[in-house]
Parts: structure tokens; C-alpha cells; sequence
């Protein structure tokens, strides 16, 4: 019979659209999770997925099944989230998924606060691309998911959080870096670089280049935002990075510059996620509350919103 793990494991391929990387999303070997999908297709007498020699894609079956399928396991860990809520209350494991622009700047100020109201609650917490995350999150993957907005999908909570600025960043040498204000009009034929394709920052740097008539250095994408720092730092082009980021690794050193532009809505929006239906939607409403406060006390950068 079909098994959640065979469900479990096509989800993840219909995210992925890669068998390698779908099998360590869900810690198996590649065989192992190919092996479970040709036995859910041989279960259902159909085929899930066209295997191609570059790519994986979805029949049309498959992704409709994939999409029940995610409903599902939502399901199935609500049962679960359930009876652990009946046995322990407020106590046991969340599982928190953030993007990596945001988390290692933010949660260290967070968690201690986090921890000294709720001191038997553990939390385990994994980095992703705000996509993956949100998906991650309606199949059960994630209790909680922390994302840039718009978050989209219908079945999940979202509770704003705060704005956070971005910084233009450039080499010391570079000609904006001696203006003592720069405007948007500044930024027109200027080569900017970006943070690589699945990330909300990526999106949103990429409309900034159309806003202002900039170029986008689609060769010289960066896979994390010290990659950005150093290219930055080293002429190759300007870059937008968020204000946590900056006031973590940056303030106070002198290989790069950090622009003051005159853009009051160079901003990104931030929000806490669950599934709607989940049984620590409480308790999710008051980390919430304490990020805001915590942010508001400790983080003078960002404006917190309600």
C-alpha cells in the first residue's frame, strides 16, 4: 500500500525537481528515494514523473498527487502536534525554518529572550530559500517559518513582523563612495549585484535595477550575502543588503562603504508563518509578539509592525 513516506519523498521531488538534492532534503541516497517512487507509481498503476536526462518534471498526475499529498502530511502532523499539545503543553521541539540572509543576524538576539519565557521549549532551526521554506511548511516540515512577504499560499497564518531596511553597499574607491548623500538617480548605469535566483532578496534587487535603470550582474550572482560583501568590496559592482547584515559584518570596518541614500521604502517585509489549522497557533501568536518586542529593544535598524 502507499506509505506517507513514498508521499513524503514525492513532495519533496516535486520541489526539488532533482533526485540528488531531494534525497538529501529528506536524508535518504538518491537509489533509496528513487526506489520509493517507482514503487508509489507501480502502487497507482501511473506515472509520477518524466525522468529526463537533465531535469525531472512532473506528469500532471504527479503534481496533483503531489499536492494532495502535501495536504496530507499537513494533516497527519497536526495529529501529531495535537496529542504532543494534550501531553505537554508548551514543551517539546518547534521546528523553525528561516532564510539565510536573515537567520544568523536575527535569531541570536532572539533566542535568549525566547528561551527565558519558555525554558523547556527547544528549538530546532534549519536554513532554506523562502520558497522551499513555505513549502516545507504546508507539508509539515516546519511548524513555524520565518520569510520575506508576500507569502502567498491561502492555508497558512501570517503575522507581520518588521521592516528592514537595505544598505547600498560599494568599494571605497568606488565614485558614489565619496558623496555625502546619494539618490536614486545616482543608481541609473550603475552594475549591481544580487544574491542568486530563489531568494526574495534576489527578486526584489532585480526589480530596484528595472525601478532605477540599473544593471543586474546576472554572471555574478552571489551564493551568500559575505559572497555579495567581498565582490562589492572588490569593485565589482554595488549591492543591496539587507540592515541586520550590515550592522552584524560590516559596521565599524573599512573595506567597504556603506552609501547614504535618500529611498525611505528601500525596505523588505518580514512575517512569521504556520498552518492555520495548527493546534500551537497560541503559542505561535506570542513568539510573534516577542520577536516585535525583542526587536524593538534590541534593534534599532528595523521598524517593527502590527
Amino acid at each position: 500500500m502507499t506509505t506517507l513516506r513514498q508521499l513524503h519523498y514525492l513532495v519533496a521531488l516535486s520541489e526539488e525537481l532533482h533526485f540528488r538534492r531531494a534525497a538529501e532534503r529528506v536524508n535518504v541516497t538518491q537509489p533509496t528515494l528513487s526506489a520509493q517512487i517507482q514503487e508509489l507509481e507501480k502502487r497507482l498503476r501511473a506515472p509520477l514523473v518524466e525522468r529526463g536526462a537533465s531535469r525531472v518534471t512532473l506528469t500532471p498526475l504527479g503534481r496533483e498527487i503531489a499536492e494532495r499529498a502535501r495536504r496530507v502530511l499537513s494533516d497527519v502532523q497536526d495529529i501529531a502536534d495535537l496529542a504532543a499539545s494534550s501531553q505537554h503543553g508548551f514543551d517539546g521541539t518547534i521546528r523553525l525554518g528561516v532564510p539565510p540572509t536573515l537567520g544568523p543576524y536575527l535569531l541570536p538576539h532572539i533566542v535568549p529572550d525566547l528561551h527565558g519565557k519558555y525554558p523547556d521549549l527547544r528549538l530546532y532551526v534549519r536554513e532554506g530559500k523562502p520558497v522551499e521554506l513555505q513549502g516545507q511548511l504546508q507539508s509539515g516540515g516546519f511548524d513555524l517559518v520565518i520569510s520575506p512577504m508576500p507569502i502567498a499560499h491561502g492555508d497558512l497564518e501570517v503575522e507581520r513582523l518588521f521592516r528592514e531596511p537595505l544598505r547600498v553597499v560599494a568599494a571605497p574607491d568606488h565614485p558614489l563612495a565619496s558623496k555625502q548623500r546619494i539618490l536614486s538617480s545616482d543608481l541609473a548605469g550603475q552594475s549591481i549585484l544580487a544574491i542568486e535566483r530563489g531568494h526574495h532578496l534576489h527578486e526584489q534587487v532585480s526589480q530596484l535595477c528595472e525601478d532605477f535603470n540599473a544593471t543586474l550582474l546576472r554572471d555574478y550572482e552571489g551564493t551568500s550575502l559575505d559572497t555579495l560583501r567581498l565582490m562589492a568590496g572588490m569593485g565589482v559592482g554595488l549591492a543591496f543588503l539587507p540592515a541586520l547584515y550590515v550592522r552584524s559584518e560590516i559596521d565599524g570596518r573599512n573595506e567597504i562603504a556603506i552609501l547614504d541614500i535618500n529611498m525611505p521604502n528601500l525596505f523588505r517585509q518580514m512575517g512569521l508563518a504556520w498552518r492555520k489549522r495548527s493546534v500551537h497557533a497560541a503559542l505561535f501568536k506570542e513568539i510573534a509578539d516577542l520577536i516585535r518586542t525583542t526587536a524593538e529593544r534590541k534593534l534599532p535598524d528595523i521598524t517593527v509592525t502590527r
